[in-house]
């Protein structure tokens, strides 16, 4: 589970990670409130789970009263805000900054061990300087056991140019984000960018953590407090909806409304609507535990107002006829406007053809000849 930016901020804090002082809001006066207490200039930052806020208009610096009162009403209940669904916002004082680094920590499957990932430039996708400049990045395994030694913070910080007592900070730093990993039981724990402050009146300069991002395992959410995320945790009703009946849910922004059992199977389902030149509208974990919730899953699907349905299993532990069941059962009592394609697959298949074909389907064979259909529905605007 991703927390955002001010939760994440607050773990650093009670870890002795140094982070600018901040106020979190929820209304335009809170803002302008928080601006006025912290001075000006000071940062405005929209609280949403997505990366690429800056170049999306939703962190600003602003240097009045006017301008902190009018950026929070973009925000918290305007356009802007409605647009990316901004509920909430940190406002942080402004940092002198004289460079920026990378600093994370996060699993490493292959080799079962932490990694630490820093960088000289900061600010940028990590992913990015991966592919375009891997000589930047530098690598530091940490064994989960042992945990993070001093030689080897140090060694990260020599290997960033920095020396004396931004040395010996940045030690204290990331032994903080460590503690921070492991006690949050965090898959990723990422600081872009840790600010180098410019030299203060003593000529001495310190690191600040100038954002942050913290990614909880899923299976640790009961010693992490356990709660049921928020709405404000989801880009769309309908996302929450699904989380709180337990069904995984991707929204994307095209037409046809997937209905599939593991994600596999769907990814290539995926790319042979695109290979066919259809487009998602969002995809729906059918299998798994989930195979028994064919009314609640259609209906989340309808919300979309989708062009056509594709429900595609194949060889899923699930019972085909027990699916065929719960499809049969939601299109009863849901009545859809839009076809449904269906290539259901699995034991029990013949009697789920039966029951398919009763409630009004023909349900195909071959996962290809279904997206194909599906594609040309979508495409016919939704006439089968």
């Amino acid at each position: 589970m991703k927390l955002f930016e001010y939760q994440a901020k607050d773990a650093f804090a009670e870890r002795g990670i140094p982070v600018p002082r901040r106020r979190l809001c929820s209304s335009a006066d809170e803002v302008a409130a928080a601006a006025e207490a912290l001075g000006y200039p000071c940062a405005v930052k929209s609280q949403v789970l997505r990366g690429g806020r800056g170049k999306a208009g939703l962190v600003r610096l602003v240097g009045s009263p006017a301008e902190a009162r009018a950026y929070g009403s973009e925000l918290l209940g305007g356009a802007l805000g409605e647009a990316h669904g901004v509920r909430k916002v940190l406002v942080e004082e402004a940092v002198a900054v004289d460079r920026e680094l990378y600093l994370s920590i996060t699993v490493d499957p292959e080799a079962a061990t932490a990694l630490v990932l820093a960088c000289a430039d900061g600010g940028v996708e990590i992913e990015e300087l991966a592919r375009t400049a891997p000589e930047k990045i530098i690598r530091e395994r940490v064994d989960i056991d042992a945990g993070l030694m001093p030689f080897q913070a140090r060694d990260v910080a020599y290997a960033l140019g920095l020396e004396g007592k931004l040395s010996a900070s940045f030690v204290a730093l990331l032994t903080g984000l460590w503690k921070t990993f492991r006690d949050k039981d965090a898959e990723l724990v990422e600081v872009n960018p840790l600010f180098v402050t410019k030299a203060d009146d003593k000529g001495e300069r310190a690191l600040v953590a100038g954002d942050g991002k913290l990614v909880i395992d899923d299976n640790s959410a009961f010693r992490q407090g356990g709660a049921e995320p928020s709405r404000e945790y989801f880009e769309s009703d309908v996302a929450y909806e699904a989380a709180k009946e337990g069904i995984p849910y991707l929204q994307f922004d095209g037409d046809i409304s997937l209905m599939c059992a593991g994600a596999g199977l769907t990814t290539v389902v995926y790319d042979l609507v695109n290979y066919e030149g259809g487009s998602v509208a969002n995809y729906l974990e059918f299998g798994g535990p989930n195979y028994k919730k064919a009314v609640r899953a259609m209906e989340l699907c309808l919300v979309n107002d989708p062009k056509v349905i594709l429900i595609v299993t194949f060889g899923t532990i699930a019972r085909a006829d027990v699916m065929a069941d719960g499809i049969a059962e939601a299109i009863a009592e849901l009545k859809p406007r839009c076809p449904i394609v269906a290539c259901i697959r699995g034991t029990g298949e013949e009697q789920a053809v039966e029951t398919l074909r009763t409630a009004g389907l023909e349900p195909l064979y071959d996962t290809e000849e279904a997206v194909r259909k599906a594609v040309a529905i979508a495409k016919a605007g939704g006439r089968a």
